[in-house]
């Protein structure tokens, strides 16, 4: 492994997690998933959503644009709420899963476009919660709000008192290259859940992300 490679992953693992807070299963027959920079409906939580969906649980996926996030995470999050309002019934209540980039935009639409109201927990799968150094290799507005330390971040989580009592799941990879330092997947108002899976885009699909979610809800049983 090269000396850089090696400065990355040791960065990763430089701060010790908190000890997580207790969890109560919750049942839930909806799901909302927000994909990662990139991604669309098509190309994000195909296992997880094909696992859920066996279930009986009713599952949206909805394609953000620009999905590499140039315009910022902002107009993104209305979409969101557009595209929920727009598919699910006005009084359902959901949890949201989100990838990456996603869990910025799902926390805004729940902060500050009244999302918290109707969600039951939010899960996030590899979010740079305090941003991650990869931003500053990326280009367009998105990409600077995921810096650590832009106001986009301090402005999250400034409001993030307005999530109540919501359930919140953050899991991590330690092997992470993406979220630099892979600690920034850890919220200090969730449960921290690390996994060890090889690469960033891997949370989306890894068996073994997938069963403990299994162990955290009551989803239907098909």
């Amino acid at each position: 492994m090269s000396r850089v490679l090696l400065f990355l992953v040791l960065g990763g693992l430089a701060l010790a997690e908190p000890q997580p807070a207790g969890w109560t299963t919750l049942k839930v027959d909806r799901v909302v998933f927000v994909h990662g920079i990139w991604q669309n409906e098509a190309t994000c939580f195909g296992r997880l959503r094909r696992t859920l969906e066996e279930r009986g649980v009713e599952c949206i996926a909805p394609s953000l644009s620009p999905a590499d996030g140039r315009e910022g995470l902002e107009p993104m999050a209305q979409q969101l709420k557009d595209a929920i309002d727009l598919r699910l019934p006005p009084k359902s209540r959901f949890a949201v899963i989100a990838f990456s980039m996603g869990g910025l935009i799902a926390r805004t639409y729940l902060q500050d476009l009244g999302g918290a109201a109707r969600c039951q927990a939010l899960v996030t799968l590899a979010t740079p919660h305090h941003g991650t150094r990869a931003a500053f290799f990326h280009y367009g507005k998105g990409a600077a709000e995921m810096r650590p330390g832009s106001v986009f971040l301090n402005e999250l989580e400034a409001g993030q008192h307005r999530l109540g009592d919501m359930p919140l799941l953050s899991y991590r990879t330690p092997m992470d290259l993406i979220i630099v330092p892979s600690t920034s997947s850890v919220w200090d108002r969730a449960v921290n859940v690390e996994v060890p899976v090889a690469i960033h885009p891997a949370m989306t699909t890894s068996r073994r992300v997938i069963d403990d979610l299994l162990t955290r809800f009551d989803f239907p049983q098909g």
